[in-house]
């Protein structure tokens, strides 16, 4: 009895390919999942506050253009992660023991010492902004060929991005494709272990 028990415990353990969202992931980085073919695009956000009223116009005006032109189904994903200073604070401290003249060790430990009560009080937090595309195939029982398929989808993920990066970045944005294995896997790690951070 133990060992039919032992058994039945093991055959309904799912592995961990079966558990998540997605196939696999190409060399070029793109996941594959089902019929989809899905590419992760890294957006560095600017300050838009710290931008004069011209600046801001132009921002939107170009925001607008990048609205337009991406006729194709998006996906805005923000990821935010509290952010631990200790050891950033560890390090300026050592820092401002070296220094000589007592007006600036003064003024620098009391900056320091206000960082940390802000920083402790609204708990900083690490923001990553990424966009999502996805190609989907509707009638892959047509198409025989994996390659083609995945050159397919590679080709017109490519065009998605570049549309992306030419409107973007004339908001100020810089624009990161995200087109090796090796980045996809540490950007859904950081998603899916929350101590581990994809920078």
């Amino acid at each position: 009895m133990i060992k039919d028990e032992r058994r039945i415990k093991i055959k309904n353990k799912n592995s961990t390919q079966e558990w998540l969202p997605f196939d696999k992931i190409l060399e070029n980085g793109i996941i594959v999942r089902k019929n989809s073919y899905i590419k992760i695009i890294k957006i560095i956000p600017i300050n838009y506050d710290l931008k004069s009223n011209l600046e801001k116009e132009a921002i939107l005006n170009s925001y607008k253009l990048f609205l337009k032109t991406c006729d194709f189904n998006i996906q805005i994903v923000i990821q935010s992660k509290k952010e631990n200073l200790s050891k950033q604070f560890l390090n300026l401290k050592k820092i401002i023991q070296k220094e000589e003249n007592k007006k600036i060790k003064e003024i620098s430990e009391k900056y320091v010492n206000f960082i940390k009560n802000k920083n402790e009080e609204n708990k900083s937090s690490l923001k990553n902004f990424y966009i999502i595309i996805k190609y989907n195939f509707e009638n892959t029982k047509e198409i025989d060929d994996i390659k083609l398929t995945e050159n397919i989808a590679s080709n017109y993920l490519k065009e998605c991005y570049f549309k992306i990066k030419d409107s973007l970045s004339r908001c100020g944005n810089i624009i990161y494709d995200i087109n090796q294995k090796k980045y996809t896997e540490k950007i859904l790690l950081s998603f899916f272990d929350s101590k581990y951070s994809e920078i």
